[in-house]
């Protein structure tokens, strides 16, 4: 008896698989073996980079903040720490967009945790 092989679902599942190489350069995006060796590590990329992202905002508000802080004579160490002491819950983004885009909010802040 010969083999029963499910065509239909193996061809489905290339043909969604080469869908995510459309747009590729050259063999990449023609060519199976070569596709799908280029998208299994662009998605490791693409993991990866969604990692990263976190890291890289954390530290560019990070530098916001610190920019902000040094404006009134504080570092951002300083600043974080009297922060927190003081009670006052704002995360570093909301900071950070304070010391961006608002500056006389960010003195206010600033004055509170020197109180």
């Amino acid at each position: 008896m010969p083999r029963s092989v499910n065509h239909v679902a193996s061809r489905a599942k290339r043909k969604e698989f080469m869908k995510l190489a459309k747009g590729y350069f050259g063999r990449r995006k023609n060519v199976w073996t070569v596709a799908k060796n280029a998208i299994e590590k662009g998605l490791n990329y693409a993991y990866e980079g969604r990692k990263q992202k976190k890291r890289n905002f954390r530290s560019l508000w990070i530098m916001r903040i610190n920019a902000g802080a040094r404006q009134y004579g504080m570092s951002y160490s300083q600043f974080m720490g009297a922060i927190n002491k003081s009670g006052i819950e704002l995360n570093r983004k909301v900071l950070a967009d304070l010391a961006m885009n608002n500056p006389a909010a960010f003195k206010a802040v600033v004055e509170a945790i020197k109180k």
